[in-house]
C-alpha cells in the first residue's frame, strides 16, 4: 500500500486519481469513476468530490492501494 502525504485536512478523491496518474487531467475524474471502481474504505465510491482524509484507504484497480496520511507541521 503506498502512503500519500497531504498537507491539508482533506483531498478530493479527482486531486487523488491525478496524484496517482491514474488520469492525465483533473478534467477526466468524472469519467473514469464512470468507466472504473474505485473504493474508499471498502466502499464503491463514484464522486469525484469525496473528500479523503487522513487514515483513508483507497483502492483503484490497476493502479493499486493508496493510504492517506497527514504530514506533520
Amino acid at each position: 500500500m503506498e502512503e500519500i502525504m497531504i498537507d491539508s485536512e482533506f483531498i478530493t478523491l479527482g486531486q487523488l486519481l491525478k496524484m496517482t496518474d491514474a488520469i492525465s487531467s483533473g478534467g477526466m475524474a468524472k469519467w473514469f469513476l464512470q468507466e472504473h471502481e474505485v473504493f474508499v474504505n471498502g466502499e464503491l465510491e463514484d464522486r469525484r468530490g469525496r473528500k479523503l482524509r487522513a487514515g483513508d484507504a483507497i483502492m483503484i484497480p490497476g493502479s493499486g492501494r493508496f493510504k492517506i496520511s497527514q504530514r506533520e507541521a
